[in-house]
């Protein structure tokens, strides 16, 4: 199996790569044009990114079969493209949710004492002890989750741990889970933003989320609050969040942006970076050792499953619902030749075939075929796929 790498990787996982069998590109500097001609050239099977992005191009150049985003967000590869394609995406969600949090509380404590401020304060020659003695402390506030994940999970121990309360928004936020969690449910993220000392956020970017934190969402929060994006920058309304800084003296700790270069360095012009009240990190959550060695892992572990047996752990474009409209079951004996003359008779009968396993009863002599179709089998079709082959058991028919 050959695995192109299009960014930096740990030497754990190209080793891990290797032990595998596989023949192993580790080309780093690889992006855009350069990377979808080098696809085409080396023909991988698999390839792997972090913060490269893969475009529909990169995808199109060659015959990719995985591409494995060694991290957990996978906004910047082309998933609709790859699912046209039959690629499959995989990601390595949780191996950087430690990390993440701890960022999280970083810029969370930093923001509180000012500690850039006294750093640049201190390295300019200056002695103010009078104006950087101010500060609120975090016991006792209220820490406001909008994003209820594995980060956001990260932060409800450390939130305890510094006598933080804690309450929280999520679409699949149940009460049952945030009593167990010992949080408080909220029923909206506005309603999680008036409540708040310090907002979190920790979703994932999708078209649902974009912009969530938005005008109103800001209006809501208290003035003089925090809050804290370690998620993904559009999921911020930025000027929303600069009126909230202006009018509302919202202090921001952000490791994330929009519209962040796509390489490692770069220059870098956006207006909220450089905004009184706001720390600023270089998308840097997941940038630990441990996490990177956790995700380089779990990155060799897909690509062994996927060797091994033809299945892609973490997998995020196979179709949720099909438009399946009911199950085939057929009962037979294990003998060649009985699935192609069921599959005959479906697609004499231009059923189109959506799912289908079969699975195989101790001893091998018999099994049972579930085949999930598009359209309903009329009866002639049933008694021709029963009477087709002397193998054939049972035959029928399940509406989805």
């Amino acid at each position: 199996m050959r695995v192109l790498i299009a960014d930096k990787f740990e030497q754990s996982g190209l080793d891990g790569l290797a032990s595998l069998g596989c023949e192993v590109h580790s080309e780093p500097a690889l992006k855009d044009e350069a990377l979808a001609a080098r696809v085409g050239q080396l023909q991988p099977d698999v390839l792997i990114v972090r913060s490269t992005k893969v475009t529909e191009p990169i995808l199109a150049a060659g015959p990719l079969k995985l591409v494995i985003r060694a991290g957990a967000g996978y906004n910047t590869i082309d998933v609709s493209a790859a699912s046209r394609r039959g690629i499959y995406v995989s990601n390595c969600p949780g191996k950087n949710s430690v990390a993440v949090a701890e960022l999280a509380f970083a810029l969370m404590l930093a923001l509180d004492r000012r500690i850039a401020d006294n750093v640049v304060s201190l390295r300019a020659g200056e002695w103010n002890k009078a104006e950087f003695s101010k500060a609120r402390g975090l016991m006792g506030r209220t820490l406001g989750l909008i994003g209820v994940g594995k980060i956001g999970s990260e932060m409800i121990p450390r939130a305890k741990a510094f006598g933080m309360n804690v309450v929280a928004w999520s679409r699949s936020l149940t009460q049952q889970r945030a009593e167990a969690l010992g949080i408080q449910a909220m029923e909206s993220p506005e309603a999680v933003a008036a409540a708040s000392d310090v907002v979190s956020v920790h979703l994932a970017l999708t078209p649902d989320t974009k912009g969530l934190c938005n005008a109103r969402f800001f209006v809501a929060m208290k003035k003089g609050s925090y809050f804290i994006n370690t998620a993904r920058g559009e999921v911020v309304d930025e000027q929303s969040l600069k009126a909230a800084i202006r009018e509302k003296c919202i202090r921001a700790g952000l490791d994330v942006f929009a519209g962040e270069p796509a390489g490692g360095t770069g220059a870098f012009a956006n207006e909220i970076a450089g905004a009184p009240g706001v720390y600023g990190t270089h998308h840097i959550g997941a940038s630990t050792d441990q996490a990177q060695e956790a995700i380089a892992s779990e990155t060799v572990r897909i690509v062994r499953v996927f060797k091994e047996t033809g299945k892609v752990p973490n997998v995020v474009n196979m179709a949720k619902k099909t438009p399946a409209t009911c199950t085939l079951v057929v009962r037979h004996l294990d003998k060649p030749g009985v699935l192609a003359s069921v599959l005959d008779a479906v697609s004499s009968a231009k059923i189109n075939v959506q799912e289908m396993e079969n699975v195989v009863f101790e001893g091998a002599e018999a099994a049972v075929a579930r085949i999930n179709l598009e359209t309903e089998p009329q009866t002639a079709t049933v008694e021709a796929i029963r009477s087709g082959n002397p193998n054939v058991l049972e035959v029928s028919v399940i509406r989805l």
